[in-house]
């Protein structure tokens, strides 16, 4: 077994569960990026995973994986540097435990992040907000759950992690009623609850009777809600919705969609931008800014306030026939 098998088991077993004690979202993702990249390594170099070597993971063929993975894979290139970054983490840890290794670890670690188009951030309108919340058919035990987290994630702005990971003492109901929630890097936050989802998640914690440490919005199994499955019921219910508001048929309704509603439902209230980042979690106000780019209404009342210039339209016209040949081409 070369030196690189050990410190690839050392980096998951030591430093992320151990001293980051990263999530188990984290180590999955940095598991299918390692498992991706010793195949493609194998593949180019004919060596099994185990006998590969930090010389066969120099830069050259880090770079052809990760054009593999958009070529290939059809990965975009914000997963293309997902995957460039956790291997930047395994190669920082690499760096501390064997530097004899340093020129190959930092030409690798010297590897750009690629790139991309930003798009604008997608999020419902108050009308299509309606149309999604009345959806759900709460004559059922499971439609009254769907209605009970569709609120909390618009009026919350909890990311879909968050949500599924509420346990029913994260919920006080009583004076200044809130949720308490462990985001993203193990940041503890407490989110208000408005009157209205105050009431809805009354009536379900008395439907659902449980203990305190069971998941809030449980499967038909009793269990945590995955990913999946809370994008599965989004995805039904928009369906739904589109049927009373066709504008929400036309937009991809994701759980983040919901997250980024209630950031702009907050930013056109006129909250200011370090406070919605505080609701959020973000680690920077300058996440939070990126709402101010999808904002049409909010960019129109700020074009009203400014007075245009004074000016009037003209034409232009060459001074010259070889410049007016030119300009009519």
């Amino acid at each position: 077994m070369t030196l690189l098998a050990p410190t690839l088991q050392a980096f998951f077993t030591e430093r992320l569960q151990t001293q980051r004690q990263a999530s188990p979202h984290t180590i999955g993702a940095y598991r299918d990026t390692m498992r991706l990249l010793l195949t493609f390594a194998t593949e180019q170099t004919g060596k099994p995973p185990s006998r590969l070597e930090f010389s066969d993971l120099d830069a050259h063929l880090i770079s052809a994986f990760l054009d593999y993975l958009e070529r290939e894979r059809q990965n975009t290139a914000r997963t293309r540097n997902v995957r460039l970054a956790a291997i930047r983490s395994l190669f920082r840890y690499a760096a501390l435990r064997h530097p004899e290794h340093a020129e190959v670890i930092q030409r690798v670690l010297a590897i750009p992040a690629k790139r991309f188009d930003r798009a604008l951030v997608s999020f419902l309108t108050t009308e299509e907000v309606n149309a999604l919340l009345a959806a759900p058919d709460r004559s059922t035990l499971t439609g009254r759950r769907d209605h009970a987290l569709l609120l909390t994630a618009i009026q919350t702005g909890l990311r879909v992690s968050e949500l599924t990971a509420l346990r029913r003492h994260d919920v006080r109901l009583g004076t200044g009623a809130h949720v308490f929630c462990r985001g993203k890097n193990r940041k503890e936050r407490c989110v208000p609850l408005t009157t209205q989802t105050v009431k809805v998640l009354t009536v379900w914690l008395r439907d659902r009777a449980g203990q305190p440490d069971d998941p809030l919005f449980p499967s038909n199994r009793g269990g945590q809600l995955s990913r999946d499955a809370v994008a599965w019921l989004i995805a039904k219910h928009t369906a739904i919705a589109a049927n009373r508001c066709s504008s929400i048929g036309a937009k991809n309704v994701t759980a983040h969609v919901l997250r980024h509603t209630n950031a702009m439902t907050m930013l056109q209230a006129g909250i200011d931008t370090t406070t919605i980042a505080l609701w959020l979690g973000h680690e920077h106000e300058q996440t939070t800014r990126g709402y101010l780019h999808g904002d049409l209404a909010l960019k129109q009342r700020a074009l009203d306030r400014v007075a245009p210039p004074h000016t009037s339209p003209g034409r232009y016209r060459a001074s010259d026939n070889l410049l007016a040949f030119l300009e009519n081409l």
